[in-house]
């Protein structure tokens, strides 16, 4: 029985990745460990919930005390490390949480591992997710590689790098045995909605505008989240110690483009003529420190652990969309008056109404 720790798993990705393990592999028991901000939901994972081979812990990963208490209690083998504070627009407006979480708690949880596990390194692991923000911005051709130089441009990007280096750092100084991925930007179903594609849909249902920075111009690669699941499962099993892997969906959209697809998928699924909520799409200043593209390059994992995408964007998003018109009251359950406060601050205007019938329906 290996006992797996996953940070964040009751955040979007993680959250998708716990229930693939906990189905998957029976003879593993994962810990969850959130400290359930405002992005971690256990709505997420209602229906593993009951699963024996889980368990949920609250716990911060910065608390030092109660992380060494976790890795003892549970006898902790391997950590798959999410936990992170991860929008860019909130590291501009609040740089020092995002370092406290990403760099010191990555770095608690590293010290933790070493040591419990106590150079008995046999059979244990400790993987780190990250992001391709750390690579910096691409101009009109390019890929990131893992062998990339670091260049980041924010204080989310800026954190992650900086825990990345922490955990290199932990592998090349104890022998900690370690890896790192780093992937393009997730979709899919379960996000909270200050990320672009949960945000517009719903704004687009309730005929709210669509809030795009600068000319819209600026281009992602775009990863299905089950499929990032599932290549952090691949990594997680044969990946090599001490080594990195880009996991990108070879998807690449300008922000206006992507926007105008959701657009449409959205009309035609609520019965609407296609490009209805075209009038909704409104330019505001571009934020501070906004790369222009990012590309991933995931041949390597590709060619060396045989894992690839399984959705190309356009049946992806279809999946994404239904989903969030089928789940409504998930919405209204995770959205909170301190996210309207935010999201009013940010955008300069009301996101929906959902928060209106949250009270009413309480009422």
């Amino acid at each position: 029985m290996k006992n797996i720790l996953v940070t964040g798993g009751a955040g979007f990705i993680g959250s998708h990745l716990v229930r693939l393990l906990v189905n998957k592999y029976p003879n593993y028991h994962i810990y969850n460990m959130d400290v359930l901000t405002y992005a971690g939901n256990l709505e997420n994972l209602k229906d593993i919930e009951a699963k024996e081979n889980y368990t949920f812990i609250k716990c911060n990963i910065c608390d030092v005390q109660k992380v060494n208490q976790v890795f003892e209690k549970f006898q902790i083998d391997s950590v798959i490390h999410l936990a992170a504070e991860s929008h860019v627009d909130r590291s501009i407006k609040d740089p020092f949480s995002f370092a406290q979480t990403n760099i010191m708690g990555t770095l608690n949880l590293l010290q933790a591992a070493k040591e419990y596990w106590n150079e008995n390194f046999s059979n244990k692991l400790f993987y780190h997710v990250s992001t391709d923000e750390v690579y910096g911005s691409l101009g009109e051709g390019g890929f990131f590689t893992e062998k990339t130089a670091y260049d980041p441009h924010s204080p989310y990007s800026a954190s992650k790098a900086s825990s990345d280096h922490f955990v290199r750092a932990f592998a090349d100084t104890y022998g900690l045995p370690t890896v790192i991925s780093n992937c393009s930007n997730n979709y899919g179903s379960y996000q909270f909605p200050e990320k672009l594609i949960p945000l517009f849909i719903y704004n687009i249902v309730n005929n709210k505008r669509l809030p795009v920075y600068g000319k819209g111009e600026n281009v992602r690669d775009w990863l299905f989240v089950k499929d990032h699941a599932s290549a952090i499962d691949v990594i997680f099993h044969k990946g090599k110690l001490g080594d990195t892997y880009n996991i990108g969906g070879f998807n690449e959209w300008k922000n206006i483009d992507l926007i105008k697809v959701i657009i449409k998928t959205v009309d035609r699924l609520l019965g609407r003529e296609e490009g209805t909520s075209d009038k909704l799409i409104t330019y505001v200043k571009d934020r501070a420190g906004h790369d222009f593209r990012y590309a991933i390059d995931a041949t390597k994992l590709k060619n060396e652990l045989g894992w690839e995408p399984s959705l190309q964007f356009e049946e992806g998003i279809e999946k994404t969309v239904k989903w969030y018109l089928e789940n409504k009251q998930w919405m209204i359950n995770i959205t909170s008056g301190d996210y309207q406060e935010y999201y009013n601050n940010q955008y300069n205007y009301h996101l929906w109404l959902l928060i209106e019938l949250a009270h009413q329906k309480s009422k």
